[in-house]
């Protein structure tokens, strides 16, 4: 889409559908855990997205919103159905598309990975590891998948939300169906990698013809699952390919996936952007824009990597956590964010640092930057299995 020439970080970005991103820095997905345990929005959510907005980026996305409250990621995410509170959604999109940003929702579904206190996880194929189970879907339970995404994101336009980011990466469901190291189906979707992104094509179909012209449609997808036997570099490319014409207005790549063992992106210990050389490999077979999320800390990384021509969005998380007007920090050249350091990180320990850190802001704690990362994960746990609870209330867990 873009050229090296007259294109920088502040350049206003023209999606395919008409709908113009003032900049080009999107806060990218995270799973931010603040929803009140019965899948609804709270006032320290609303308000941190609103923070962001009010801080400059372009559009924020909020991560792991489910259409379908059996397979959550966790017990805080939102679970936007037909009853769903929907007076706090549309607050939620309003006040965080303040200042002419825009507000997406990532639409999520767990499937293997839900969440197993709250579900009883279910994929492309039967997985039992000594620490890690789940069941096969039917192929009925597979056919329904496209038509309840179709619906949140209906939904999600319906009550003033920008957009829909379909979620087809870091090892939830949509995401297994692509790596032949999760789905071993016999069936037309599982096999060759056509086969393997049938699901994701449905579904982005189903969205897209569920929506207005003018609701943007994203996708995110793995470059690479980061394990042997899961999706390549060079399948992920084919799926580019695929989803050509189908009606996406930004496609975020991304890599990694959350499965027990498996290596996160986000504790890289490599410096500098990721997946930049797979977005030059993917702009010769997609004329949708691209955004890269990961590794984003400086500055000068954004710009270089928009002036490239190679990427037209950047999307950053932990870095707008630790500094919620971080683009108009930069716009004014008053450096980057500081991020934090530990002596020691256990499990899990840098999630919950920066999931409590956004506690934070969505509470003006602005000044609470120096939690101990032990109590982080104490407290991120606590919170968790108070929500659990509640959650299992609200939705008649079995």
């Amino acid at each position: 889409m873009s050229t090296a020439s007259n294109i920088s970080l502040f350049t206003p970005l023209t999606l395919p559908n008409g709908r113009v991103l003032k900049n080009r820095i999107i806060k990218s997905a995270m799973s931010d855990s603040l929803a009140n345990g019965q899948g609804n929005p709270t006032a320290a959510q609303i308000r941190l997205y609103e923070r962001w907005a009010e801080g400059g980026l372009a559009a924020s996305i909020i991560g792991e919103v489910q259409g379908d409250s059996r397979y959550p990621e966790k017990p805080g995410n939102l679970v936007l159905d037909d009853s769903a509170d929907m007076v706090a959604f549309r607050e939620l999109a309003r006040r965080g598309s303040v200042n002419s940003a825009q507000l997406w929702l990532q639409l999520g579904h767990a499937g293997a990975l839900a969440h197993r206190p709250l579900s009883q996880p279910k994929g492309p194929s039967a997985i039992d590891f000594p620490d890690f189970r789940s069941e096969a879907m039917s192929l009925a339970e597979i056919k329904a998948i496209p038509d309840r995404f179709a619906n949140t994101a209906r939904l999600a336009a319906e009550l003033g939300f920008g957009g829909v980011q379909v979620h087809a990466a870091h090892g939830f469901l949509l995401s297994q169906f692509l790596s032949p190291l999760f789905n071993h189906r016999t069936d037309a979707y599982g096999g060759s990698i056509l086969a393997r992104m049938r699901l994701l094509i449905e579904t982005v179909e189903a969205v897209r013809a569920a929506v207005p012209p003018d609701f943007a449609v994203a996708v995110k997808l793995n470059a690479t699952d980061q394990l042997d036997g899961g999706l390549t570099e060079e399948d992920a490319l084919r799926v580019v390919a695929g989803l050509e014409g189908k009606g996406v207005d930004l496609l975020d790549v991304s890599g990694g996936t959350y499965f027990p063992g498996a290596p996160s992106s986000s504790e890289r210990a490599t410096k500098g952007p990721y997946f930049l050389d797979f977005a030059r490999a993917a702009r010769a077979l997609i004329s949708t824009p691209l955004m890269v999320t990961g590794g984003f800390k400086h500055y000068q990384e954004a710009e270089a990597a928009i002036l490239s021509g190679n990427v037209d969005a950047v999307g950053i998380a932990r870095g707008l956590v630790l500094d919620p007007h971080l683009p108009k920090t930069w716009r004014i050249g008053k450096g980057d964010p500081v991020f934090p350091r530990f002596a020691t990180l256990p499990p899990g320990g840098m999630t919950a640092w920066f999931t409590m850190r956004m506690t934070d802001l969505g509470e003006d704690q602005e000044g609470a930057v120096d939690r101990d990362i032990a109590q982080a994960v104490t407290d991120y746990e606590e919170r968790d299995g108070q929500r659990a609870e509640i959650w299992k209330t609200r939705f008649a867990f079995r």
